[in-house]
């Protein structure tokens, strides 16, 4: 990469961060996107001050022969867009070649949920034998974190990133909400359950008691990391092989499994789409419809139990 294209590139990271609020993850994934567009240009002499319309056609076509999914094309597009728009506004070029660009249209679907009775024994495994002190210290701490991991997230429907960075104080909170800022610096509230704040409190206890010097980090889950706590990695990868040891399939067990659940079990029992935007932190209520699914088959039901002509039959499926 050029050193003109190197500096473009990071004042448009620049840009992200101060006027979006772009957290360092999100920045990544813009500079490693862009830093292959603008390698193509590069390779065939080009930049991205003088690239044509053709030209980002032509880095788009070589996309799919490398494998990448719709859905990467998509976000590419996407970046690139924005990148070009921030070139023709910020004046270092006088035109936007990547304004006329179409994307592939996607499907959004709702993602596959589990259900209350497989969440309910996923949390019963991992609460199995908390305190057994025949198990080691560092195997009971580990066993303690997870599960005050799984009531916290099932509880608050908080992204990952939003978990793993919590801070300590949130497990002495007075109040039956903890405050989470998300994405984009937006701020909210995000409800606590009593298991939730039990499971915080019987962690902390646990790891005050043998872990006093690393107790002392500012974050919730304190870990031997760049960033000071446990990276969602470590905690997908112990939450893959729980679901194993609960009979549930670790492919389809993530993190986000536990959000989606979080938001469809909620819609199931009864609570308005938009108090789920507002507890999952969505900006947009459209993408909170990924889960009106379960809004469908919610009101399929009333008509089919509440309606005077409903046939018995149908009311006893």
């Amino acid at each position: 990469m050029n050193a003109g294209a190197s500096r473009q590139l990071d004042a448009f990271l620049d840009m992200l961060a101060a006027e979006r609020g772009a957290a360092r993850n999100t920045q990544d994934a813009y500079r490693r996107d862009l830093s292959d567009y603008i390698a193509h240009l590069s390779a065939r002499g080009g930049d991205p001050g003088a690239a044509t319309t053709e030209d980002i056609r032509a880095y788009l076509a070589s996309l799919e022969p490398r494998g990448m999914s719709a859905a990467t094309v998509a976000r590419r597009i996407s970046a690139i867009r924005q990148f070009h728009k921030f070139l023709y506004v910020d004046r270092h070029r006088d035109d936007d070649p990547a304004a006329a660009l179409e994307g592939p249209r996607l499907r959004r679907s709702a993602p596959g949920v589990f259900s209350a009775a497989e969440i309910d024994r996923l949390l019963a495994v991992a609460g199995e034998g908390l305190d057994d002190e025949r198990r080691s210290v560092r195997e009971r701490l580990c066993a303690a974190r997870l599960y005050a991991l799984l009531e916290t997230l099932y509880a608050t429907g908080l992204r990952v990133s939003e978990l793993v960075s919590l801070p300590k104080s949130a497990a002495h909170a007075r109040d039956p909400f903890i405050a989470i800022r998300g994405k984009g610096g937006r701020e909210r509230l995000a409800p606590l359950t009593d298991r939730a704040r039990r499971a915080l409190l019987s962690y902390r206890k646990l790891l005050e008691a043998t872990a006093p010097e690393r107790a002392a980090s500012a974050f919730l889950f304190p870990a031997d990391s760049d960033s000071g706590h446990l990276t969602r990695q470590a905690f997908a990868r112990d939450l893959k092989a729980l679901a194993s040891a609960a009979g549930l399939p670790a492919s389809a067990m993530h993190p986000h499994a536990l959000r989606h659940a979080f938001a469809s079990h909620l819609l199931q029992n009864g609570a308005d789409l938009r108090v789920v935007q507002e507890l999952l932190g969505h900006a947009d209520i459209s993408t909170t419809q990924i889960y009106t699914h379960v809004l469908d088959e919610r009101m399929r039901a009333m008509v089919r139990d509440l309606h005077p002509l409903s046939e018995p039959s149908e009311k006893s499926r």
